[in-house]
């Protein structure tokens, strides 16, 4: 599950490691979703260490859920806070290489770290689950996820609606054969994608 928006991805700004609370809409996101928690039945809840995935976690019961640092939002080192508008206006070729993971600002974090740092932390706790595992996690999260089990790069893919989940289907924690079962579900009406942002 993606959490629920924040005031920052309300103003379009590069969040990475920082945080910002929920937005009202992001509260209502995360209350809608729990209606999806009883179909759903996890056996095992973890979150991004981060406050937006806390307080998330928090509004759809499971404030008790252990959290995992290597489940947090990519870095985006000087990018942080920063406007996806500008950002496009003022450096586009650096903001396009970004996105397919190819470059990143000073003191972030590059692609294939996070790739391997994400599928290391989801690995381990599919692992130690005996059964479903919701993880309460971001969107560069789930783009990372996507990217590693189903090859799929970051121009394919819409950014996730906060407050929705992506489900994906392990035979077994090792498996290197994974499906997509769902993408952006949730019963909270979804936003364009233009105003989601990381």
């Amino acid at each position: 599950m993606r959490h629920g928006e924040t005031i920052w991805n309300a103003e379009r700004r590069l969040q990475g490691h920082d945080n910002a609370q929920l937005s009202a809409r992001g509260i209502e996101q995360a209350l809608s979703f729990k209606r999806l928690i009883d179909g759903l039945n996890p056996k095992c809840v973890v979150s991004s260490d981060l406050g937006r995935c806390r307080e998330t976690v928090g509004l759809i019961g499971f404030e008790d859920a252990p959290a995992d640092v290597r489940l947090r939002e990519l870095n985006m080192g000087e990018w942080t806070g920063r406007r996806k508008p500008d950002l496009i206006a003022e450096h586009p070729e650096n903001y396009w290489a970004w996105r397919a993971g190819t470059w990143h600002p000073k003191g972030g974090e590059a692609w294939q770290d996070f790739v391997d740092r994400v599928v290391g932390g989801l690995r381990d706790w599919l692992k130690t689950a005996d059964g479903d595992v919701l993880a309460v996690v971001h969107s560069g999260v789930i783009r990372a996820a996507l990217n590693a089990f189903l090859g799929l790069s970051q121009d394919k893919m819409v950014p996730v609606t906060p407050g929705t989940a992506t489900m994906l289907h392990f035979d077994d924690p090792f498996s290197k054969v994974v499906k997509l079962e769902g993408y952006n579900l949730g019963l909270f009406a979804p936003q364009t994608v233009e105003a989601v942002s990381d």
